[in-house]
């Protein structure tokens, strides 16, 4: 990446006691980035129960506890459902005290401004090396009661750049050119568009004369932006092959419209087909989908 294209995210955990701020800065620059406001031994008592699962189905060396791929998976040889196994991992209980917990709810309490709410459903993300995320704007999967949605991505556990961790477009939150022709787009009602681009990063930014803003991820992170900016995840570069564990939960006010499909005991997902629909029901040893 050349240096011109790559920047640091800004941090914003000073404006934490400072709700006007704190908003002015969402506003204008797209996203918040948060160090260290996440309980550090909840993050590392969440990262060791997703890493036991992956381990029970031979997908991570011993000890799991350090996140080293084996190369090969028994997932399908030792679960009955990839989407059932995979709703079970993204339920645990450590797991769910940190994504939907107290601490959690104080920083969207400030951020929203009132009594937030957590979608139930949520994107766990285990990414070996190799994978990536493609660039693309959150507001075609969440805005179908409104687009108040607000994404809260975290790194479960440290997640050094060459583990290919978020990264944020400056200024996409003012591309009108891309968000414009995005309104009332609904992935799941029109197949006929795509919501990933074709474009990699690195070109975008280069045409755009803009950078790529990311950070050297430590655990108790996290970073919050809304439906309008554009952001993916570098390509996990670790020679150790460790896989670099993090999740995405979206948070509204809980005054507002609830887009059912992604709330309850059973929620279905953006098609429908619940937690088999994400990346993570696949095997670590499958290619992912860019999305």
């Amino acid at each position: 990446m050349p240096a011109g294209h790559l920047g640091p995210l800004r941090d914003s955990t000073e404006l934490l006691d400072e709700r006007e701020a704190l908003a002015r800065r969402l506003r204008d620059e797209g996203y918040l980035f948060l160090r260290g406001v996440l309980d550090l031994p909840l993050v590392d008592e969440a990262r060791s129960e997703v890493f036991a699962r992956l381990a029970s189905v031979g997908e991570l060396l011993e000890p799991a506890e350090l996140g080293v791929f084996s190369g090969r998976s028994l997932r399908d040889e030792r679960v009955a459902s990839r989407g059932a196994f995979w709703q079970s991992v993204s339920e645990g209980p450590m797991l769910r005290r940190l994504t939907h917990g107290e601490a959690m709810r104080r920083v969207m309490q400030r951020v929203i401004g009132e009594v937030p709410r957590p979608h139930d459903y949520m994107f766990l993300r285990a990414g070996v090396r190799g994978r990536a995320t493609g660039l693309h704007y959150d507001y075609p999967f969440f805005t179908r009661a409104h687009d108040q949605v607000f994404t809260v991505w975290m790194p479960i556990g440290d997640v050094p750049l060459e583990q290919g961790p978020l990264f944020i477009v400056e200024g996409s939150n003012r591309y009108d050119d891309l968000i414009a022709p995005m309104i009332g787009f609904d992935v799941a009602r029109d197949d006929s568009r795509k919501a990933t681009m074709s474009q990699d990063a690195l070109s975008f930014a280069q045409a755009r004369q803009t950078r790529l803003l990311s950070a050297d991820f430590r655990r108790g992170d996290i970073v919050v932006f809304g439906m309008y900016t554009l952001h993916g995840s570098f390509q996990n570069h670790c020679e150790h092959q460790r896989v670099r564990l993090s999740c995405d939960v979206r948070w509204q006010a809980a005054s507002l419209p609830l887009d059912e499909r992604y709330f309850g005991p059973s929620p279905g997902g953006t098609t429908g087909a619940g937690y088999g629909e994400l990346a993570g029901a696949k095997p670590l040893t499958e290619a992912w989908h860019v999305r």
